[in-house]
């Protein structure tokens, strides 16, 4: 069995986003209706090709107590009325915002709009009032994610493990 490293990347100020802007075919709008449905097909849906398993069996109603709370909103991207992608922000109470899942459709991999989707993500997550956004990924995502965060200015940091 592979081992997937998982790498941990905060950033501290919105200054130190880099920003790539939306190209104009791409909209990208907010679900302000909790949908636990959609929030589960877009997990998988975009998650599938990169083994994200951790919610695969989780009951209907699992889905809905987790959409339905204060902490977490929810993004689609769209073209012209067809799912780009999606990112889920989720806030602490400490005031953190973790971009807790992001990715694209499979149709819209390698097609350029991944970090101006990112961008828009973080961008998001610091007009929440954070005090930090962070995010994780592995070695099982897509292979220029690692880089696309670095890029749009996440450092990488190892996180404090509690137990």
């Amino acid at each position: 069995m592979t081992k997937n490293k998982t790498y941990y990347l905060e950033m501290h100020s919105a200054a130190a986003l880099k920003v790539k802007r939306l190209p104009k075919w791409l909209y990208v709008k907010e679900c302000v209706e909790p949908q636990a449905k959609l929030n589960q097909f877009m997990y998988q849906a975009v998650g599938t090709p990169w083994k994200w398993v951790d919610k695969i069996s989780w009951s209907e109603q699992i889905w809905q107590t987790y959409v339905e709370r204060d902490n977490l909103r929810t993004w689609l991207a769209l073209e012209e009325g067809s799912i780009a992608g999606y990112f889920e922000l989720e806030r602490s109470v400490e005031g953190d915002v973790e971009i807790i899942y992001f990715g694209l459709m499979p149709e819209y991999i390698d097609r350029g709009i991944s970090s101006a989707l990112l961008s828009f993500a973080t961008e998001q997550a610091w007009q929440w009032d954070a005090k930090r956004v962070w995010v994780h990924t592995g070695d099982f995502d897509h292979p220029a994610t690692l880089n696309n965060y670095k890029k749009r200015g996440f450092d990488l940091y190892e996180p404090m493990l509690l137990g």
